[in-house]
Parts: structure tokens; sequence; C-alpha cells
């Protein structure tokens, strides 16, 4: 009997997240369906390597890893179109988001992966969330709050510029090493989806959650371009079912996992308060979004505005 097919699967939260499990269940069924031809094995917070996402995307492409996920604005650094997926204030609802990723406009940003050596599964942006603010020791109301704030991001550049056009300050530190960044201080806040905080125990660093839903952040299901071609049919074939199949079922969970986190943390002991999207909306100006439109293209950006309508 040959040999098995062998990889790695990476992606950057903890194994008690809304990701891991998912991942291991895909795998799980893809090793069952192919009788053992293929086997692939789940690694947690990016198996601890060196530069967490940014390095595991170098990995990806150098062919030292098999598989990641990874949300559009890191991704970007390589594929820029793909910033699109978090740009601010374009999506309304995870319908919407899941729609144009499942649309015109997946499509034409797996066409742009496939140029930099990586493959993009149909159907395999898992879902993260739309992204609110959260504070060591005051809440933010409207973007006059955000002045001077040394505002934790992602190493991604949209959100750099995002923040520096809404007055903060923003700060990259990688998702390892946010929890530390909050608790000494090094940073007065950090933006994420409300699952983040709570698998990440940022609740235990921070007290106040702005809701403002400014971007949507989901994860990329992406692979090894020359590991996936080399798949046999049949195999890739089986891939791409259980891609489908265990990615839905993580939108699901994750979505109502969100929406419930607002009683959860609450009880934790942090304070919600809502804040005026409009005062954020008008802080981004025109110039804001025809600078975001050259970073992702004008292809992208069309295919964006087909799916949600006029944006800037």
């Amino acid at each position: 009997m040959p040999a098995p097919i062998t990889g790695r699967q990476f992606h950057n939260q903890p194994e008690q997240s809304h990701t891991h499990g998912f991942l291991v269940d895909l795998w799980d069924e893809v090793r069952r369906e192919t009788a053992g031809r293929m086997e692939v094995t789940v690694h947690a917070q990016n198996a601890g390597i060196a530069g967490s996402d940014p390095g595991a995307l170098k990995m990806l492409i150098a062919g030292e890893v098999e598989f990641i996920v990874l949300m559009g604005g890191i991704l970007g650094q390589v594929v820029p179109a793909t910033e699109i997926q978090g740009l601010p204030f374009a999506f309304a609802s995870h319908a919407q988001v899941h729609a144009a990723n499942d649309g015109a406009l997946g499509e034409y940003l797996r066409r742009e992966m496939l140029a930099n050596g990586i493959h993009g599964f149909a159907h395999g942006l898992m879902e993260n969330g739309f992204r609110h603010i959260v504070m060591n020791d005051r809440p933010i109301r409207d973007v006059r709050d955000l002045q001077g704030v040394r505002m934790r991001v992602p190493d991604g550049q949209m959100f750099v510029e995002t923040f520096r056009a809404l007055g903060a300050e923003p700060v990259v530190v990688n998702i390892r090493e946010l929890y530390d960044a909050l608790a000494t201080r090094r940073v007065d806040g950090q933006e994420n989806p409300l699952s983040v905080c709570e698998v990440n125990r940022l609740y235990e660093v921070c007290r106040y959650v702005s809701i403002t839903s400014h971007m949507w952040s989901g994860f990329n299901l992406i692979g090894n371009l020359a590991f996936v071609r080399a798949l046999p049919g049949d195999v890739l074939a089986i891939v791409e079912r259980a891609v489908a199949r265990h990615v839905g079922r993580q939108l699901a969970w994750t979505d109502r996992f969100n929406r419930d986190l607002e009683l959860g943390l609450a009880a934790r002991g942090m304070i919600f308060n809502t804040a005026d999207a409009t005062s954020f909306r008008k802080a981004l100006s025109a110039d804001f979004y025809r600078r975001m439109k050259e970073r992702v293209g004008a292809t992208a950006w069309r295919l964006l505005e087909d799916a949600v309508g006029r944006l800037g």
C-alpha cells in the first residue's frame, strides 16, 4: 500500500476556539473518505512559529506548510485584492459577506491567489465576525474618543490606514502577543469580533466593549498551489466536499456564538455600549476610500459594489 499523502493545517486561534474543532472534523472526514490515503494534522496558534500569520503565509507559499487559514487583511500582503474583505462599513450582514465571496468577487480573489502560488477553496471562507472596539479602561462612544488611542491592529495595511484615518495610533501586534500587550498597557485597546475576545480570554485584561461593526473579518482556507494540484482528482474532490460541509457548519456556529457573547461577556464583567457609527463613517473621507480602491484594484472594487451597492 502506498504511503499516505500527509500535510499540516495551521490556524492562529487556540484549540478551544471557533476554528480548531471544525478544521479537525474536516480533515478527519478527508482521512475517512480517502480510506487513509490523505492525512492532515491541525495545529492551533500556527504551531508556535515565529511571526504568526505572516510567517505562516510565507511558509505556505514556500511549500513548508500545506494549508492555513488567514484573513484577507493579512493575505493582502501577497494578494492585495483580498484586503477588500475587510473594507470598513462595506457589509451590512454576514449573509451579504458570504453571498459576495461565494459569487463573482470570491471567484476573482481566488484567481488572484492562483497568480501567487496559493489555492483558495471555493466555499472556504470561515466566519470570524464583525469587529468591535475593546478598551482597557474607557468606552468609545464616537470617533472623537479614538483620538490618540494606541489601538492594536493586525499586520495589514488596511487596518493601519483605517485607524489612522479615525485619529487613533495604530500599533501592529500579532494575535499571539495580544493578551500581553493589553495586560502590560502597551496598547490601550484592540478591535476584533467578540469570539476572539472570548477564546483568547481578553475579558481578563479589558473591560469596555464598544459595538461598532466597523469591519468584517473571516479566515480564508488556502493551500499551497503545487501541493493541491498534485492531489489525485478523487482525493481533491473529497477535500472540496469536506471544506464546503465543515466551513458551512463553522459559519452557522460562529454566527450564533458571536450573537450570544454580548450576554456572555457582560456576565464576565465587561461593559457594553453602542458607538455612533455615523461619526466613524464621516471620518473615513472620500479620499480614504479612493486610496483603498487603489490598494485593492478597480476590478475587486467593482465586483464588491455589484454585490453591496456604492462604496464610500
